[in-house]
């Protein structure tokens, strides 16, 4: 059906789909700012001007937090499809971009995959599935060990009360699921061979480039701690680092597990940071400041830029 579009069709609705992907993207960017429920845009323009963040020094760190965010992410994407080909890093970049800003759409950002195998030829999509599911791997166990290891020390530091019986519950669940996946997987390895070729070429990913990921990813977790870290300081929040931090991967691995849209970030990260922090006496206003200033300078910016590539994205009708 598709190959019976006339060109010109196909044209104009692979327009009408990047434009709508970001006229989408920039309007609930636009309406998370402006209009966000959590804190008045006013206040938190006003907010900013009181701290001087935007001080020629501050602006410099938290710009070189942003830059070099992204550069790891990039940097693994680059590493990961250089498995199967050579590329080039300027590629990495559109492609990192590009499929940021259409993952945004997407719960827990699934379109990222879709984005990423149209920029590669029909033999290669099911590796570059693969090899954007190794990237996301490794970034999420990042957040879950330094998170684990967080929120621990926050509960017992805090002496926070848990339910034991709830916390009983979502283990004997997540031990569930891990068991079923293990025996459905291992049925579907005798009984599927596209699922079998998927564990054999996930195999074949040297130890070297595991490494390498997980390394990138560690950098990369590291970097964008820190920046909410130095937020902190800029805003004069009076902590001990191993305190600060230890909030903050809370923060990070409470807001991971939790399925949501990308644009809805903001939201989820706000709520689950004033939560925490609340437990040190801080005003909500200063933590949902930094949140938000978190996600203009990680995902705004990036969804802008990455805009720009969605537009220019040429699809080749004739492969």
């Amino acid at each position: 059906m598709i190959n019976s579009i006339s060109y010109k069709t196909k044209q104009f609705l692979s327009l009408v789909i990047k434009l709508s992907i970001v006229i989408g993207c920039c309007c609930f960017i636009y309406t998370k700012l402006v209009e966000n429920e959590q804190m008045n845009f006013s206040v938190f323009h006003q907010n900013l001007i009181e701290n001087e963040v935007f001080t020629l020094k501050n602006s410099l760190f938290l710009f070189f937090f942003t830059f070099f965010n992204w550069f790891f992410e990039i940097t693994k994407w680059h590493l990961l499809i250089s498995f199967i080909g050579n590329s080039s890093f300027k590629k990495a970049i559109v492609q990192s971009l590009a499929s940021f800003t259409t993952s945004l759409i997407t719960p827990n950002r699934i379109g990222e995959y879709g984005a990423k195998v149209l920029y590669f030829q029909k033999p290669f999509r099911k590796k570059v599935i693969g090899l954007n599911l190794v990237g996301n791997f490794y970034q999420m166990l990042m957040t879950l060990v330094f998170g684990f290891v967080g929120f621990s020390y926050f509960i017992l530091q805090y002496k926070i009360e848990i339910q034991m019986q709830l916390v009983f519950r979502f283990v004997s669940v997540l031990l569930f699921v891990v068991f079923t996946l293990f025996f459905v997987c291992k049925f579907l390895k005798y009984k599927n061979s596209y699922f079998k070729k998927t564990q054999d070429f996930m195999m074949k990913i040297p130890l070297v480039l595991h490494l390498n990921i997980s390394f990138l990813s560690l950098l990369r977790f590291l970097i964008f701690s820190h920046q909410f870290y130095f937020l902190l300081l800029i805003f004069n929040i009076d902590l001990f680092y191993i305190e600060a931090i230890s909030a903050i991967t809370s923060m990070y691995l409470v807001a991971s597990i939790i399925p949501i849209f990308p644009l809805l970030d903001l939201v989820i990260k706000s709520s689950v940071a004033v939560w925490i922090f609340s437990f040190f006496s801080i005003e909500p206003l200063t933590i949902v400041s930094v949140t938000t200033l978190m996600w203009i300078l990680n995902i705004v910016l990036p969804a802008i830029i990455g805009s720009y590539f969605v537009l220019i994205f040429k699809p080749n009708f004739n492969k």
